[in-house]
């Protein structure tokens, strides 16, 4: 699964990446459509999937900041569906 238009260095995205820190955890393919769908509903994201990793660049908000963004993914990545992968600092 990969982007479907480069955001890469678009300044109004937040790129998060998580990996796979059990090899035994569920494949990225699986994962990211895990948890894309529980982030907020209203955000925007650009998913990317490879073998152990998964960027996502999320569409940067008013309400929203960039510390916002990551701490809910850290908080979505605790979700016993996503045990095996961590957000990479």
């Amino acid at each position: 699964m990969t982007a479907q238009w480069d955001v890469e260095d678009t300044p109004g995205y937040v790129e998060v990446v998580t990996v796979r820190e059990d090899s035994t955890a569920p494949s990225a393919e699986t994962t990211v459509i895990r948890l894309l769908g529980l982030l907020p509903a209203h955000w925007r994201c650009v998913p990317e999937a490879a073998e152990d990793r998964i960027r996502l660049w999320i569409a940067r908000d008013g309400a929203t900041t960039d510390t916002d963004i990551h701490r809910a993914v850290r908080a979505v990545l605790s979700d016993t569906a996503l045990w095996g992968w961590a957000e990479q600092t």
